[in-house]
């Protein structure tokens, strides 16, 4: 089994290869920091499993999996990310992950993801399984974001994120004016009138990663 572990920390890329390597014998490893190095393997050569941090520093992970699922998309691919909301479990598992799981999992599980999509299966946490069992039930008490598209949210995490029209015109590889036209429209779903207000919203909601210092 070719396993690709697509993180910039160098050390959870070495922790989930130990956990792998020791528990199901895998020594087949490759590694990618970057959305850029993920791409650029696959356009070239074949996976068995992609693990994929949904927070890539040069691509948002939504557009990722999704260039990734049109280059091969038979290849399954396990969302492991720091970020517990399950509305972002929603949206990957949608765009065509075979799994997810967070980075505070413990190891068995980590094993058990692996195994279950590797056999064709999915995979989330029985946690995650409960809470969206739950939201079915609770339609009325979903967060505002749950009803942007997967583009608008995608634009509302890169602007909460920091970065400009132009950046993120670059990095989803649409016009100015295509992105200045999905802001309007999250500051109208969501009652909003300015960044400050899609920053805070994120913050408060888990929609982004802000690291510790």
């Amino acid at each position: 089994m070719k396993v690709m572990i697509a993180d910039d920390h160098p050390v959870v890329r070495r922790g989930v290869k130990l956990i792998l390597s020791e528990e199901l014998k895998l020594n087949h490893f490759e590694e990618a920091r970057s959305a850029k190095e993920v791409l650029a393997y696959i356009n070239n050569k074949k996976l068995d499993i992609l693990i994929l941090d949904i927070n890539l520093p040069d691509m948002n992970g939504l557009e990722v999996l999704r260039q990734v699922k049109i280059v091969q998309p038979e290849l399954p691919v396990l969302v492991l990310t720091i970020l517990d909301e399950d509305q972002i479990a929603v949206r990957v598992l949608k765009a065509g992950a075979s799994g997810f799981i967070t980075k505070n999992t413990m190891p068995d599980e980590l094993v058990a993801a692996v195994k279950k999509i590797h056999s064709g299966g999915r995979y989330v946490s029985p946690s995650l399984a409960e809470k969206l069992v739950f939201d079915i039930y609770s339609e009325d008490e979903k967060p505002a974001h749950y009803q942007l598209s997967n583009r608008e949210y995608q634009v509302l995490c890169l602007i909460a994120s920091g970065k400009s029209v132009k950046q993120i015109s670059e990095e989803l590889y649409l016009s100015e004016q295509t992105i200045r036209t999905y802001r309007m429209r999250i500051l109208e779903k969501m009652n909003m009138k300015t960044n400050a207000e899609i920053i805070h919203y994120a913050i408060r909601n888990h929609l982004i990663h802000i690291p510790s210092i």
